[in-house]
């Protein structure tokens, strides 16, 4: 079969099996075109509350599959890969968080979006990364410990200079990886191109940027920017997906390393075969769903 078929199968199936489709915006272009939304994770999952379908499919990862399920109970969620997961939300369990917590006492436990609902249980309040720098100024106490991300974590300090922020070693491996050196010889490239990166990367890239925000924010930046060449330091897909939706400029992948092999995991007939056979549910106690859901509330309160 072809691309074009088996997107018209799962186009077909989605109507006959009330399903809608979520996809990250990391995503691969075929499997874009299908969905009814794009976004980012968090943005997805309050999409999916509106949606009058009984069935939501997550093409993501589970923890964003997880949050749909938290914001959703009544709702059946899938997840269009079993196997495609989080390296960041599955480094730090609520057992180490729990150590950590009996530790400092009196810090509030900031937990950025990703990471599994499990741990979600014990946090105060929880984050994404356009959201994190409002939400930590909003917070009382001074005294803060923002998981799992310490790169975020150490942005949302820059920007937050009055509270005590304490970090864990955690984070996204595919951002923390690329350098500061990679940045300069991409700039060497290309000179006349403006840097945009997301806050996962390390702190002495980061301030390399011309622009720091979230997915969104990047592409929202890019597609409204007068310019017309564009450094792109978050998952390659975006580069990609940029150049669909802005054909008169130019986009380029900050590093070559910026490649997510749990987000492609993710295949079209791996859609499809889902949404067939209704596969890969996201089962959640009624417990995990009612305390993950206290710091997501918390974060739209504050934000």
């Amino acid at each position: 079969m072809t691309i074009n078929e088996i997107q018209k199968q799962i186009l077909s199936l989605k109507k006959e099996y009330d399903f809608c489709i979520l996809a990250h915006s990391y995503q691969a272009r075929e499997i874009i075109e299908i969905a009814d939304f794009t976004g980012d994770s968090f943005a997805l999952s309050q999409m999916a509350t509106k949606a009058d379908n009984k069935n939501i499919l997550m093409c993501g990862v589970r923890f964003m599959a997880e949050t749909v399920k938290i914001l959703s109970p009544e709702k059946n969620v899938y997840l269009s890969n079993e196997n495609a997961g989080c390296p960041m939300a599955e480094q730090m369990d609520k057992e180490l968080i729990s150590s950590v917590k009996k530790q400092f006492p009196d810090y509030t436990v900031v937990a950025y979006i990703n990471t599994t609902a499990d741990l979600k249980t014990i946090c105060d309040v929880c984050v994404t990364s356009s959201s994190a720098v409002k939400i930590v100024n909003k917070i009382e106490n001074k005294n803060i410990l923002f998981i799992p991300d310490c790169n975020l974590g150490a942005y949302v300090a820059e920007q937050v200079k009055d509270k005590n922020i304490k970090l864990l070693q955690g984070g996204c491996p595919i951002h923390a990886v690329v350098s500061k050196n990679d940045v300069l010889k991409s700039k060497e490239r290309h000179p006349g191109a403006k840097i945009l990166i997301h806050p996962e990367c390390v702190p002495e890239v980061v301030k390399l940027a011309d622009f720091v925000g979230s997915t969104s924010e990047i592409m929202n930046y890019a597609i409204n920017s007068p310019e017309k060449e564009f450094l792109i330091g978050t998952e390659m897909s975006i580069a990609e997906h940029l150049q669909y939706t802005c054909p008169d400029k130019m986009f380029y992948p900050l590093s070559k390393k910026l490649l997510c092999p749990n987000m492609k995991m993710t295949t079209l007939v791996d859609v499809l075969n889902c949404i067939k056979n209704k596969s890969n549910e996201i089962i959640l106690d009624d417990e995990t769903i009612s305390k993950a859901r206290l710091c997501i509330d918390k974060m739209i309160e504050l934000g």
